[in-house]
């Protein structure tokens, strides 16, 4: 299946309250000039240009002065747009990559020296794309990744999170949950998902992105039922919750979100200064490791 995506918003605007010096936005894709950095054959979208120009663009309008690259599914376990980038902008920018089970330390290792701070997996009970690493990749390459100081970047339904607790068992280096846990905001912060994530949150097992609102919310532009999800997990532990826009917002067939409006939404529901500053500035920092 080759799914088109809408285009994001062309021209994002500021938010309403500057972003802290240092600001980082922790979950967007590169895609592109598909010229230059051609997709694999076997994806599920085929997503518009979303070069690194439009990329530091958005940053600079949101005031992020730092950013992470998150491996796109289109390109399979090819990662050289995200290895420009990181080439391209060395300071500015972290990564994470997807890569083959097989892949070696040596590997691993030149790819955590150009910026590269995570891998990517998947744990989802439904299709969202190509993926070659799931929980049984993951165990075999952990051991690598926590002598590499690389963590674990799971999409994973948070309501699955029982089923991937034996290969967390060991526990030796950082597990983050994007998109709030990929669960369902309708079922509110109750759900068992959503308490999972607290509980792990509270103990300094997780870290969990509150980004993707529009990801677990079909309540367009304003997501009011994903705020509740987005409090809880604050609450339950601000020093290991990150934020992002996932622009350029992939696989979306309509009610694109701006991205200055996301952010609005973030610090809104952030309403407290030195919280916002916490997860936009020093839990990246701590995580991505950036000069």
């Amino acid at each position: 299946m080759d799914l088109p995506c809408l285009p994001p918003i062309a021209d994002t605007r500021p938010p309403k309250i500057p972003s802290p010096a240092g600001a980082c936005d922790t979950h967007f894709h590169i895609f592109g000039p598909v010229a230059k950095f051609p997709f694999a054959e076997k994806r599920s979208y085929t997503p518009d240009d979303a070069p690194l120009e439009n990329l530091l663009k958005l940053l600079d309008t949101l005031g992020m002065a730092r950013g992470v690259v998150v491996q796109g599914h289109p390109y399979g376990t090819d990662n050289s747009v995200v290895l420009d980038a990181l080439k391209r902008e060395p300071r500015r920018l972290r990564a994470a990559a997807i890569v083959k089970p097989d892949t070696g330390r040596d590997e691993l290792k030149k790819m955590a020296d150009a910026g590269v701070r995570a891998l990517r997996f998947h744990h989802m009970p439904h299709g969202v794309g190509f993926s070659p690493l799931g929980m049984q990749s993951f165990e075999k390459l952990s051991p690598i990744m926590a002598e590499l100081a690389l963590h674990a970047q799971f999409m994973m339904d948070a309501n699955a999170l029982d089923s991937a607790m034996p290969f967390f068992r060991n526990w030796k280096l950082p597990i983050v949950l994007d998109h709030m846990g990929n669960v369902d905001a309708t079922k509110g912060a109750n759900q068992p998902g959503v308490q999972q994530m607290c509980r792990l949150l509270g103990e300094g097992r997780i870290w969990v992105k509150v980004s993707g609102a529009y990801r677990v919310s079909t309540q367009y532009p304003d997501y009011p039922d994903a705020r509740a999800i987005h409090e809880a997990l604050v609450r339950a532990n601000p020093d290991q919750v990150l934020w992002g826009t996932d622009w350029p917002h992939p696989r979306l067939e309509q009610d694109m979100p701006e991205d200055g409006h996301l952010l609005d939404l973030f610090n809104a529901w952030t309403p407290d200064e030195a919280l916002r500053r916490k997860i936009l500035v020093d839990n990246p920092q701590k995580l991505y490791r950036f000069d």
